[in-house]
C-alpha cells in the first residue's frame, strides 16, 4: 500500500485519534524499526526498537469489521516484533474506543496506564488514551 492508499483508509476509520496523513506514513515507512503488514481491507504499523515495539497504529476498512482482519493484523504485527528482537509491546488507544480495546485484550494486551486528555475530538474536547502492553517471547501467547 502507498502512504496515500494509507493516508485514505486510515481517514475512513479515524477521527479519534485524528487520521495521519500521507506524508506522516511515508515519514514512518522510512524510518528504522518499522514496519507495515498489510491484509486485504486493513493494515498495521509496529515499530520495534531496543527491544520494545509499538503497536503504532492498526486500520481496517469499516466495511470489512467483524471478519478478523483486525485479530490477525494484530497477531501478525507480534510475530514481526518478536522477530526484530521485542520482548514487549504496548499501545495507546482512545479509552473510549471500547471495540478496539476488546480486540487488544483478546490478544493479550492488559492496560498499564492512562494518558489523561492525550486525544482531540474533533469538536475540542479531550480524551483519555489507554497504555496497553503485552510480553513476547516463548512463554506468551499470540
Amino acid at each position: 500500500m502507498t502512504p496515500t492508499a494509507l493516508a485514505r483508509l486510515h481517514a475512513a476509520c479515524f477521527t479519534t485519534p485524528r487520521p495521519w496523513t500521507a506524508l506522516e506514513f511515508a515519514g514512518l515507512l522510512s524510518a528504522p524499526g518499522c514496519e507495515m503488514i498489510t491484509e486485504s481491507g486493513g493494515f498495521a504499523l509496529i515499530r520495534s526498537i531496543a527491544g520494545e515495539a509499538e503497536l503504532l497504529t492498526i486500520a481496517v476498512d469499516p466495511a470489512e469489521r467483524r471478519n478478523g482482519i483486525g485479530a490477525r493484523l494484530v497477531a501478525r504485527a507480534l510475530i514481526r516484533a518478536q522477530a526484530q528482537g521485542a520482548d514487549t509491546c504496548f499501545l495507546e488507544v482512545a479509552a473510549q474506543n471500547a471495540a478496539a480495546i476488546a480486540l487488544y485484550r483478546s490478544a493479550g494486551f492488559t492496560q498499564t496506564g492512562c494518558r489523561p486528555g492525550y486525544y482531540r475530538l474533533p469538536d475540542g474536547q479531550r480524551v483519555d488514551a489507554a497504555v496497553m502492553a503485552r510480553p513476547l517471547g516463548p512463554s506468551a501467547a499470540t
